[in-house]
Parts: C-alpha cells; structure tokens; sequence
C-alpha cells in the first residue's frame, strides 16, 4: 500500500479550498482517506496555510511520500 499525503480539493467552482490528508495513493482525489493533517487555502492574500507538524512528520518518518505541492507547503512550514 502506497500512502500519499496529498491536497483533498474543496470549496466552491472557482473558489478552491484544499485540505491537507493522508490517503492510499489508489483512492481518487476527493475520495476516501486516512487521516487530515491541514489545510491550505490559497484564495486568501497572503495564502493560509495550517498543518498539524507533529502528524506530518509522524508519517513522513513511516513511509508517506508528499506529493510535490504538499512538499512545498511543508518546507514552508518548516515541516520538512
């Protein structure tokens, strides 16, 4: 089972709203998953980001792979 932490889309059309989850990288994007770490909304001007550090790395460290958006939202918050 490859494990994902990726963006779960929400919101509105043409309003997006993102949340920041762990899920099996079979599940469709806005489908089931495992755990929610955050969110990202990027509507707002700065952006608004929120993660729960202590989760993320917990499992980073047990094998989650971030996908490449989530990877930046990390290292921005110091995550990574």
């Amino acid at each position: 089972m490859a494990v994902k932490i990726r963006l779960k889309r929400m919101g509105a059309k043409k309003a997006p709203f993102y949340r920041i989850v762990v899920a099996d990288s079979r599940y469709p994007r806005d489908g089931r998953f495992i755990e929610e770490l955050g969110y990202y909304d990027p509507t707002k001007n700065p952006s608004v980001i929120s993660v729960d550090a202590d989760k993320a790395r917990k499992w980073i460290k047990d094998g989650a792979q971030p996908t490449d958006t989530v990877r930046k939202i990390l290292k921005i918050k110091e995550v990574i």
